[in-house]
């Protein structure tokens, strides 16, 4: 891959919906650092999905359908906290939650020492915390267990995120690029621990249930953006929101005694039509052509959302390999997909600096987060 070696041109938005841009200097520009990933050691293949979902639900009047759409999901395996057996039971919301903060104690130190490390920096110049999940629940938010278990800061700042589903990690991102630009030279650590799994609901016979069985999985992902422009990575420069009209419940939980009941309305698959306009309206405000770029780091919810984007920015859809490899070895692993994705981009080695890039989340709302950035390596 090659850059295009374009400068950004000076951005014209109409007043009041300007994106956050950095100071004009390269080196004051926040860098998001080399994320790091941490997968449990439980797997369940694709083969074992489709198995158990013809197995546990014999004679539904939906089961072909079910099974085409998670063979379609081009998932290869998943990564799991707990066994498939344990997962396949439920005890309870109140026992599902404990599992959820034993293994977020246990999963997340690993990848916040591992991501620290790829920023070069250490628990005591991390200046805030945001903590993203949507499929768990603590009060206080784990951000004071890892204040006073790891090392960070008392004064440290802490940002938990837990309502906006897949589009947290982006929302991270963003709001992380916000703060460092709100505080000159100060440190963001995020951390997307997303558990998946114990979501399951084995009395839930939807069709759009059914599918979330075999397409989610489970991952702690962590990354610093450094305020001081160093680090290898993705130099931030504009993030924006975009926001779908009257879609607030196209993806949704319900809270049922049993905990979060997934809910997906069937023209989800088909927001890429409205949603690739907003990442084009959001780079043409930075002067940058959104079908150019020289990589896409894009919040892979399902192989349609991968094909319809790329038809809709008219990119080869080889662009998007690293989303779809997140997707085949991990499946939607919810906010902590476009950190995995962009730790693969960065792993590949082949960005040359100042390559052209755009990071996007999706998820409820129907919200888009989306940043810019250029990449450098350090």
């Amino acid at each position: 891959m090659t850059t295009n070696g374009r400068p950004a041109q000076p951005h014209h938005s109409r007043p009041g919906t300007q994106p956050v841009h950095a100071a004009d200097a390269p080196h004051t520009r926040p860098v998001l650092c080399e994320p790091a990933v941490e997968v449990p050691e439980h797997v369940i293949t694709i083969e074992e999905s489709l198995d158990l979902a013809a197995r546990l639900h014999h004679g539904h009047e939906d089961i072909e359908l079910a099974l085409r759409l998670i063979k379609n999901t081009g998932v290869r395996k998943r990564h799991l906290v707990q066994s498939i057996e344990a997962t396949l039971d439920h005890p309870g919301l109140e026992e599902r939650n404990v599992v959820y903060v034993r293994e977020a104690k246990r999963r997340v130190p690993p990848a916040v020492t591992a991501a620290l490390a790829n920023a070069g920096v250490c628990a005591r110049e991390i200046d805030a915390i945001i903590f993203v999940s949507c499929t768990g629940f603590t009060m206080p938010a784990l951000t004071a267990w890892m204040i006073n278990t790891m090392g960070f800061r008392t004064d440290t700042r802490q940002m938990p995120i837990a309502q906006m589903g897949c589009a947290g990690g982006a929302s991270a991102i963003n709001r992380a690029h916000d703060f460092c630009l709100a505080h000159p030279g100060a440190n963001a650590l995020i951390v997307a621990c997303e558990f998946c799994s114990l979501c399951y609901q084995p009395d839930d016979l939807t069709v759009g249930n059914l599918l979330s069985n075999g397409l989610f999985g489970d991952a702690v992902a962590a990354a610093v953006v450094r305020g001081d422009g160093h680090g290898r990575g993705m130099r931030l420069e504009s993030n924006a929101t975009r926001l779908i009209p009257d879609t607030e419940e196209w993806i949704s939980y319900a809270l049922k005694p049993t905990g979060f009941h997934f809910l997906l309305d069937r023209r989800v698959p088909h927001t890429m039509q409205d949603l690739a306009p907003a990442l084009v309206q959001v780079s043409a405000e930075h002067g940058w052509d959104a079908t150019e770029l020289d990589f896409y780091v894009i919040h892979a919810g399902g192989p349609r959302i991968l094909d319809d984007l790329s038809r809709h920015l008219n990119v080869k859809p080889a662009i998007f390999e690293r989303s779809r490899d997140t997707l085949t070895d991990y499946g939607n692993i919810a906010s902590a997909v476009v950190l995995d994705t962009l730790r693969r981009t960065a792993e590949n080695g082949l960005l040359p600096e100042g390559a052209h890039g755009l990071l996007a989340g999706f998820g409820p709302g129907i919200t888009a987060e989306i940043a810019l950035g250029t990449w450098t390596n350090g």
